[in-house]
C-alpha cells in the first residue's frame, strides 16, 4: 500500500512539473529584468492561457532618481508618493488603457437594445445639435472618428479634470472645432469615448462610474478598479486598476464576452469592438507615434487578422504610463504588462518585442 502510494505522488509530481515546464518564459524574464529600468524601475507581467495564469513576475529596479522624482511629483499634486514595489495586486493609473473598458461599458448598452451603433448623438445631447454635431454616431464616438478636432490627451484631460458636471463637460467638447465630416477622419482623442458616457448616463439615468461598477467591474471581479470618485468621469483615462483585475477583463474580450460562465458581453460586441475602423477612405489627423500603422476598433487598436473567425488576431490599448494590455486571439492568451513612466521613446518597439517572446513561449 505505501509503495502504491509513493508511486501515485510521483506520478502526480512529474505530471505536475510537466505542465509548469510546457512554457519556456526565460527569454520573457531576461526581458523584463533588462527593460525595467527604462520603464520607471518597476513592471509587472501576467500572461494568462488554458484558464489560468500562466505567468507573474514583477521586476522591481527603481533607481534612487527616479524614487526622488517620484516622491517631487507626488508633493507637488498634493498626494502620497507611490514608490513602494510593484506585484500583481498593485494599483496605478492606466491613462488610455481605460479607452477598451469603456467602449465595452458602452456595448453592454447596445446587447440590450438601449443604444444603437448608429444612433447619433444629438438625439441624447441637443448641445451638440446646437453646435453642429449633432449628427455624430456612437459608432464614430468609439472609434476616433467624430470629426472633431480635440486638443492633444494630456492637456485635454487636465483641463477635465477641473470640469464639475457630465453637462460641462460636453459643453466644451461642443465647442470644439471639426476638421472633417464624421466618419472620414481618425483622430485619437479623449472627446468620442467622453460624449458616449454622456449618452449612457442620459440613458440610465446613473453615473458613468456606477455604470461601470455594476456592469463591468462587480461581474468581472475587478475589485479595485475603478473611474475614480471625480465630480465628471473620464472615460477614455481616467481608470486606476491592478493587473489581476484588468487580466479579468481581458480574458472576458479573449472568451467572446463570457467570464466564469458568466455573459458580459454578447460574442457580436467583441466582434464589433475588433473590426477596423481606419479603412481607405478615413484619412488619419492624429495618431500616438507608438501606434504605428495597426488599425483601430472600438476602444482597442487592431492588427491583421490570421485568427479564426472575424476576430483580430491580436487587440490592444496601451496607456500614456506605458501600461500595455492585449490579447492574442490565434494563440489564444491575454496578457498585461503593468507601468509607470511617460517618456515613450522606444516604447512601440519594447511592445513588439515583448509580445514577440511571449508568442514564442506560449505556441
Amino acid at each position: 500500500m505505501k509503495t502504491t502510494f509513493t508511486l501515485l505522488i510521483t506520478i502526480l509530481l512529474l505530471s505536475a512539473g510537466t505542465t509548469f515546464a510546457q512554457y519556456d518564459f526565460k527569454k520573457t524574464d531576461s526581458w523584463l529584468a533588462e527593460h525595467a529600468p527604462e520603464m520607471g524601475g518597476r513592471a509587472v507581467l501576467l500572461i494568462w492561457k488554458d484558464g489560468k495564469i500562466i505567468y507573474n513576475n514583477a521586476v522591481n529596479e527603481m533607481s534612487g532618481r527616479q524614487k526622488a522624482i517620484g516622491k517631487f511629483v507626488a508633493r507637488r499634486k498634493g498626494v502620497p508618493a507611490n514608490i513602494s514595489d510593484y506585484n500583481s495586486s498593485t494599483r496605478q493609473p492606466i491613462a488610455s488603457c481605460s479607452k477598451w473598458l469603456s467602449a465595452a461599458l458602452i456595448m453592454t448598452f447596445v446587447d440590450e437594445g438601449k443604444l444603437k451603433l448608429d444612433d447619433t448623438v444629438g438625439k441624447y445631447l441637443p448641445v451638440l445639435s446646437q453646435n453642429g454635431k449633432g449628427n455624430i454616431t456612437i459608432s464614430q464616438c468609439l472609434s476616433h472618428t467624430t470629426g472633431i478636432k480635440a486638443p492633444p490627451l494630456k492637456e485635454n484631460l487636465e483641463e477635465m479634470r477641473e470640469i464639475s458636471t457630465m453637462d460641462q463637460a460636453i459643453t466644451s467638447i461642443a465647442a470644439l472645432p471639426m476638421e472633417g465630416k464624421p466618419g472620414t477622419v481618425f483622430h485619437y482623442s479623449n472627446a468620442g469615448l467622453q460624449i458616449a458616457g454622456a449618452v449612457i448616463e442620459k440613458i440610465a439615468g446613473k453615473s458613468f462610474q456606477a455604470l461601470f461598477s455594476e456592469r463591468i467591474a462587480q461581474p468581472l471581479n475587478m475589485k479595485n478598479t475603478d473611474f475614480g470618485k471625480g465630480k465628471v468621469a473620464l472615460p477614455a483615462g481616467g481608470a486606476g486598476s491592478t493587473p489581476e483585475d484588468y487580466t479579468n477583463f481581458l480574458v472576458m474580450i479573449l472568451n467572446k464576452g463570457s467570464f466564469k460562465g458568466k455573459r458580459i458581453l454578447s460574442e457580436s460586441s467583441v466582434e464589433q469592438m475588433q473590426v477596423n475602423r481606419i479603412t481607405s477612405g478615413v484619412t488619419v489627423a492624429y495618431s500616438p507615434k507608438e501606434a504605428g500603422d495597426i488599425g483601430y476598433g472600438y476602444g482597442e487598436w487592431v492588427m491583421k487578422s490570421s485568427a479564426p473567425g472575424n476576430l483580430s488576431q491580436s487587440v490592444s490599448s496601451p496607456g500614456l504610463f506605458g501600461s500595455f494590455p492585449w490579447i492574442d486571439n490565434k494563440h489564444n492568451y491575454a496578457a498585461f504588462l503593468m507601468t509607470f513612466y511617460v517618456k515613450n521613446d522606444g516604447r512601440q518597439q519594447r511592445y513588439a518585442e515583448l509580445k514577440k517572446l511571449v508568442d514564442e513561449a506560449v505556441k
